[in-house]
C-alpha cells in the first residue's frame, strides 16, 4: 500500500498491515472505533460482536462474517474501579519458576493496543475462525492509521443503560438522608441553646 494515508503514517507500518493479503476484503465496512474515554469491557464487548458478524441479519456461527474494525485513541482507554492496579496479566517463559505478571497501568505504559487486543480476544469462541477475525482487528495508539483512502464508517456505541436503584436500597438512602438532615439540625438545635445559656451568664454577670 503505497498510498497518501500510508505514506503520512508515523508508526510501524509492518505491523499495522500484517496478515491484510490472506483476508477477503470485498464486500466488508470498515468500522472506526474511538476509543477515547471508553470503558474497555463496553468497548470490547461491542468490537467482538462486530467482528463476529452479529450486528447483521446474516449472521451464521460457523462462517466468518464480520467487518474490518479499526480502533483509534488506545492510549486514552478507561476502566472503572480500581482494576489499574488490581488487574494483572499473567503469562509463563516455560522455565521452572518463571511465571510472569504485569498490572494494567505497566501495560498501558508498555503498549496500549494490547490491553484492548486481549479483552476482545477473550471474548470471542475458541475455534478456527478465531485467528481470522483476529486480523480484522487494527488497533492504534493515536488517531493516525494508513487507512484513510478506505471507505470509514464510525462507529457510534450505544448508550449506556444505567439500572434504577432498587426499591430496598432507595429506601435506604432516604433514610441515610433523613438522618443527616436531623444530625444537622440538632447541631444547629444545641448551638442555639448553648448561644442563650451565654447570653443569660452574661446578663446575670
Amino acid at each position: 500500500m503505497t498510498t497518501a494515508a500510508a505514506q503520512s503514517f508515523n508508526g510501524n507500518m509492518k505491523k499495522a498491515l500484517a496478515g491484510l493479503r490472506r483476508i477477503n476484503l470485498e464486500g466488508l465496512r470498515w468500522r472506526v472505533f474511538d476509543a477515547k474515554g471508553q470503558v474497555l469491557g463496553r468497548l470490547a464487548s461491542q468490537i467482538s460482536t462486530v467482528l463476529q458478524g452479529k450486528d447483521k441479519p446474516t449472521y451464521t456461527p460457523n462462517r466468518d462474517d464480520g467487518d474490518m474494525c479499526i480502533v483509534l485513541n488506545a492510549k486514552d482507554i478507561s476502566v472503572t474501579g480500581r482494576k489499574l492496579t488490581d488487574k494483572f496479566y499473567r503469562w509463563h517463559t516455560g522455565y521452572v519458576g518463571h511465571l510472569k505478571e504485569r498490572s494494567l497501568k505497566d501495560q498501558l505504559a508498555k503498549d496500549p493496543t494490547e490491553v484492548i487486543r486481549k479483552a476482545v480476544l477473550r471474548m470471542l469462541p475458541r475455534n478456527k475462525l478465531r485467528d481470522d477475525r483476529d486480523r480484522k482487528l487494527r488497533i492504534f495508539t493515536g488517531n493516525e492509521h494508513p487507512f484513510g483512502d478506505r471507505p470509514l464508517e464510525p462507529y457510534l456505541m450505544p448508550p449506556r443503560q444505567v439500572r434504577e436503584i432498587r426499591p430496598r436500597v432507595r429506601r435506604a438512602l432516604i433514610r441515610a438522608e433523613k438522618k443527616a438532615e436531623q444530625q444537622k439540625q440538632g447541631d444547629k438545635d444545641t448551638r442555639k441553646r448553648k448561644k442563650k445559656d451565654e447570653d443569660k451568664a452574661e446578663i446575670s454577670a
